[in-house]
């Protein structure tokens, strides 16, 4: 991805194949990691970010939860981090697949950096493709104003576990620089600023293939 152009998806060729006479070409696109806490706008942003590639996918992590018909357990619990890293695993494996078939892949969900290691290190078992990482983050009292403003199905506007998903994205250490302010912008706005972070190439998160 080049400059703030959202239509330039690939990245990397690779050859496979053991017949040079019929290799196949295989490009690889783009993940974009769009995280943030409850009611910061991340799938306001990625279900129209996505859109602006000529192929794309939206992965949106809620609905992975969802799948879980029985013995689920609600992800921002304690006891729940079992669940959650197999879902994550899910999530990843999803998302990589897609970005091996040549589709830039916007994931929408909670993805703080106790869960990065399922995108960054593969231990050497598989292609890792170019990562985007952006944090939406507005204000503690913003963010808590538009979570329980929210009105969709089993949206979460609880204030307790809001605040605390939004304290755990308060500190994020080397990986501020991530972070988009999204208190006082428009959805319009917030857009054009993903857009212009992931054109620039400085919110691309270095991968660890190896164990």
């Amino acid at each position: 991805m080049t400059g703030g152009n959202a239509k330039s998806e690939r990245r990397v060729t690779v050859r496979v194949g053991s017949d040079a006479d019929s290799v196949n070409v295989v490009s690889t696109a783009d993940v974009i990691i769009l995280t943030g806490p409850p009611g910061s706008g991340k799938s306001t942003t990625a279900r129209a970010l996505a859109p602006l590639y000529p192929r794309s996918v939206h992965l949106h992590t809620d609905d992975f939860w969802d799948y879980i018909v029985s013995g689920a357990v609600p992800p921002y619990l304690p006891e729940s981090d079992d669940q959650n890293q197999t879902v994550m695993r899910v999530i990843r494996d999803s998302a990589f697949a897609y970005a091996a078939g040549g589709f830039v892949t916007v994931i929408d969900g909670i993805i703080g950096p106790w869960m990065l290691g399922h995108f960054r290190d593969t231990g050497g078992k598989e292609a890792v493709p170019l990562l985007h990482y952006v944090v939406l983050r507005p204000g503690r009292g913003e963010t808590l104003r538009r979570a329980q403003g929210r009105r969709s199905a089993g949206a979460l506007v609880d204030e307790n576990p809001v605040l605390s998903l939004w304290d755990q994205f308060s500190d994020l250490g080397a990986l501020g620089r991530h972070v988009i302010d999204t208190t006082d912008q428009k959805p319009a706005e917030t857009l054009a600023a993903v857009q212009t972070a992931i054109g620039s190439g400085a919110f691309v998160l270095e991968a660890n293939t190896s164990s």
